[in-house]
């Protein structure tokens, strides 16, 4: 019995191969994906990796969210987040309208407070939260900024165009959290902050990791910390300069240059010595921690499970990290630990990953995957699997 749809992945990209009138071995070549790598794939053997995902999708001409079947339509229904989406896209839509007659907006702070406490509950995993009271606060801040036209005015809708990416993405939507982050883009060049331009192009540079647009993501990142330069000395540059290397050593994790991943970690630790814990500062989570988590993560892009995996058992996260970032490295240890063989331990640290974040995790599409990895090993294991696979697609 399976608990996952027999449309996985693997028979995604099988009947995408075949509308377009490929062999294994046709598609094998023009992506540089293992000809036995891409048939265990297809018939579910083995789970895709993100590296693998990203090959195909670009050799078969279509979005990474085609082949992993993004965003989950009937779960998100289930959830009633799918009438969340909508209103979303019409508050980004009016972005340069100017003020809106019809809307008062309230004072600054009590704008600043709410678009801060969004901030909070998306890293604390609670998307629905957020994404219900996202549209409301962009359109009142949207006023607020062209009204007040001040560069406190123009970052604090950045920031809320930052929250709009971040709910996107976690929810399978690519297109729309490029939206947003263009948004983010024209925002904080009004604010004239070189900081947030370099955030800007770190989230940006994450939207061509997911894409399999390694060259791209590693010149924006280049590019941001460029604009870094510019900004004033000082702990606010130094964190997102840190972040802005960790984001560049899982790019070249996944494009396979491991002299420039490690490069990238050893740049992101020697910040992170100097700034501690920076989990305050723009609520990137930067710090000892995060590099460490990053450190799981480069492994597994490089395809050193087994590194990962040791890896991921020697880091221990404060109680005080966001729970969105707890769920995710949760997965990714359980990843490397499905390829190593610990079956076991990698569903374990699937169940962390859902009690961390279970909004998150539940459309996390590393839990997916690694879920479908467990159950083609065709292992015995706790009743419970199965329960867990109901629950991701209930």
């Amino acid at each position: 019995m399976h608990a996952l749809p027999h449309d996985h992945t693997g028979a995604r990209i099988k009947r995408l191969r075949l509308e377009r009138h490929l062999t294994q071995k046709a598609l094998s070549d023009l992506s540089q994906v293992p000809y036995s790598t891409l048939t265990k794939t297809e018939q579910g053997v083995i789970a895709a990796s993100p590296r693998v995902i990203a090959s195909l999708a670009r050799a078969l001409r279509v979005e990474v969210a085609t082949v992993t079947g993004q965003p989950y339509a009937a779960e998100l229904r289930a959830d009633e987040l799918d009438i969340l989406i909508q209103p979303i896209r019409e508050a980004l839509d009016v972005y340069d309208l100017g003020p809106d007659p019809d809307v008062t907006p309230r004072p600054g702070q009590l704008l600043r407070d709410d678009a801060e406490t969004l901030l909070i509950a998306v890293r604390a995993g609670e998307i629905k939260q957020t994404a219900g009271n996202l549209p409301g606060l962009l359109i009142e801040t949207t006023t607020a900024a062209h009204l007040a036209d001040t560069t406190e005015g123009w970052l604090l809708l950045a920031s809320g165009y930052r929250t709009a990416y971040d709910v996107a993405s976690k929810l399978g939507y690519p297109d729309l959290a490029t939206i947003a982050l263009s948004r983010m883009e024209w925002a904080a060049e009004r604010g004239s902050d070189a900081v947030v331009g370099g955030m800007y192009r770190y989230m940006r540079a994450l939207t061509y990791l997911r894409a399999g647009q390694y060259r791209t993501g590693d010149r924006l990142i280049r590019t941001g910390l460029g604009i870094l330069e510019q900004a004033d000395r000082g702990r606010e540059r130094d964190v997102v300069t840190g972040q802005l290397h960790l984001g560049a050593a899982v790019i070249a994790g996944r494009a396979q240059n491991r002299n420039a991943a490690e490069e990238h970690l050893k740049a992101a630790e020697r910040i992170a010595r100097t700034t501690g814990d920076a989990s305050d500062v723009h609520w990137l989570s930067f710090g000892p921690t995060n590099v460490a988590v990053h450190r799981v993560s480069v492994f597994a892009e490089l395809d050193e499970y087994g590194a990962a995996a040791e890896a991921g058992r020697a880091v221990t996260m404060p109680k005080s990290w966001p729970a969105s970032r707890r769920s995710h490295h949760f997965a990714e240890l359980a990843r490397a630990q499905m390829w190593t063989g610990s079956l076991d331990d990698a569903f374990a640290n699937l169940l962390r990953s859902r009690k961390a974040a279970p909004q998150q995790a539940r459309y996390h599409q590393t839990v997916r995957e690694t879920y479908a990895g467990l159950e083609a090993a065709k292992r015995q294991l706790p009743d419970s699997f199965l329960s867990y696979g109901s629950w991701l697609t209930a």
